[in-house]
């Protein structure tokens, strides 16, 4: 059975309240010293005083956490959180209490200071009112591990003090739990917050927010929502802004360079809700909707002709590609693509449509992005190639992802690369000389696996009725990509090919 660390945090941390009661022997004054501090009134970044976690071990174990308050005070944050659980983060109140005290001293200057966020594994009312006499603006609660009885009767006690509550949420009951509360708290009081990662192992899926942004908005209309844990560069910054978060958490990436912090905030707040951004919700709320065991989701890609398109999305394929590049046998010009789509949507199918690009500026590029402008094709695939920044104001327009090749363990930093500039997902495919693809090679198994630990898993290379199967018990992919493996000849699919391949992937839904 997999380690549950969340558990074992609860656990330990019950046992020393016990030992050392619910102020851990740091001597929390009896009456709050200083008034309460607006948290995440605006749209803005939570910068957070950390010094390990159970994932990365240390991060910043001898940081100074007056001064790293007074740094992130300087960087812009619009609050500030400051961990203190001792077994796990090594942090504590007495870190809680200097942070204080230094953004004090500089509101004592005239010099406009952030909210502070205790965030811990609170279990009680009564530990809400110890983070107020600590000097806490918000406290954190956790969602997983309260009951929606618990958690109201906190975020209430918070309401009286005048502080607020971050309420985190990751799953469908944390859901009805947070509608609960928001049916009998003041909203101006709440704040909601989705970690990316998963407290239960501390796996990092940068899509988990995106999944239940829309739903936390239709409890809440008004719901202000934070994107947490998982933003190491501006551009995954500008990432959780384009999908139209409220507010950032910045833990490691603020941690470790807290003089680096002002360009994570500045990447954010400057980069506005967009069609980019909107698409990869829309994404993750389909994916989050597949019940568990489900097949994956299957684009058939190098669709040159209409019957090969209509067969492929009655079969069930949920995206068809389309190349946009001369130096392919496969390419379509825009005009064709246009005709093959609108017959596909003319039989009533549901399936995405996705333009492959190589070179974004010539002129084939050009015109796929004048068909996803035009609401014909839905996404970008960026095929070995740059993919602008989720910052780019000239691609908001355009949802797109990366696509790379991958043929040794040196290619995967091409993958590392982009998952850290704000792509949630990519796609990997095999290399054959210099095929971009569609080459019917596959990705040395080694490979695949290690890519899987970055991110949901993307695959395309090499894809065949004949080992579909297989693919799909060895990496639960989220995602495969098949051209040549259901091919006649270059551009043209094979009926019975195709037939055959979704036969076997159907069959393979609920196993």
């Amino acid at each position: 059975m997999a380690k549950d660390i969340l558990k074992e945090i609860v656990d330990r941390r019950l046992a020393d309240i016990e030992r050392l009661g619910l102020d851990f022997g740091c001597g929390v004054p009896a009456v709050r010293a200083r008034k309460v501090h607006p948290f995440i009134e605006k749209k803005g970044a939570i910068l957070e005083i950390k010094r390990a976690s159970p994932s990365k071990g240390d991060i910043a174990p001898s940081l100074d956490a007056a001064k790293t308050a007074v740094d992130y005070a300087k960087s812009g944050a619009r609050a500030i959180s400051c961990l203190t659980e001792m077994n796990y983060f090594k942090g504590s109140l007495y870190d809680f209490m200097k942070a204080v005290a230094a953004l004090d001293k500089l509101e004592a200057k005239g010099e406009e200071i952030p909210a502070l966020l205790r965030k811990d594994f609170l279990l009680s009312v009564d530990e809400v009112e110890v983070s107020f006499r600590a000097g806490a603006d918000a406290v954190l609660l956790i969602a997983r591990i309260l009951t929606a009885e618990t958690m109201c009767q906190m975020a209430n006690k918070a309401e009286e003090l005048g502080i607020s509550v971050l309420i985190e949420v990751r799953k469908n009951e944390d859901l009805e739990k947070l509608s609960y509360v928001m049916e009998r708290v003041n909203h101006k009081n709440i704040v909601c917050g989705v970690n990316s990662r998963d407290l239960k192992d501390f796996s990092i899926d940068m899509l988990a927010p995106c999944a239940l942004l829309s739903k936390i908005k239709r409890i809440a209309a008004d719901a202000r929502v934070t994107f947490e844990s998982g933003i190491l560069s501006p551009d995954s910054a500008a990432f959780a802004a384009s999908a139209g978060f409220s507010a950032i958490l910045l833990g490691e990436a603020a941690a470790k360079n807290p003089e680096q912090a002002g360009r994570f905030v500045k990447a954010f707040c400057e980069t506005a809700e967009n069609k980019a951004g909107k698409s990869w919700c829309d994404y993750a709320e389909k994916v989050r909707r597949r019940e568990a065991g489900a097949r994956p989701l299957v684009k058939i890609c190098g669709i040159t002709r209409k019957e090969d398109a209509l067969l492929a999305a009655q079969l069930g394929a949920d995206f068809l590609g389309f190349i946009f590049w001369k130096g392919s046998k496969r390419n379509v010009e825009s005009e064709k693509a246009f005709e093959i789509i609108k017959a596909v949507r003319a039989g009533g199918f549901k399936c995405g449509f996705v333009g492959v690009i190589v070179n974004p500026e010539d002129d084939e590029a050009k015109a796929a992005f004048s068909l996803v402008r035009e609401g014909i094709l839905d996404k970008i695939q960026f095929h070995s190639c740059k993919v602008p920044s989720p910052s780019d104001e000239a691609f908001a327009d355009i949802p797109r992802y990366g696509a790379v090749n991958i043929r040794s363990e040196e290619d995967l930093s091409k993958l590392d690369d982009l998952i850290l500039h704000g792509q949630p997902r990519v796609l990997i495919d095999a290399q054959s000389g210099n095929a971009i693809g569609g080459t019917g090679v596959t990705i040395d198994k080694a490979l695949v696996e290690e890519a899987a630990k970055r991110a949901r898993l993307w695959l395309a290379g090499g894809i065949t009725a004949e080992n579909v199967c297989n693919i799909i018990e060895d990496f639960q992919p989220e995602l495969i990509d098949v051209a040549s493996g259901v091919e006649a000849a270059l551009g043209i699919k094979d009926a019975e090919k195709l037939r055959a391949f979704f036969d076997k992937v159907n069959k393979l839904e609920g196993k």
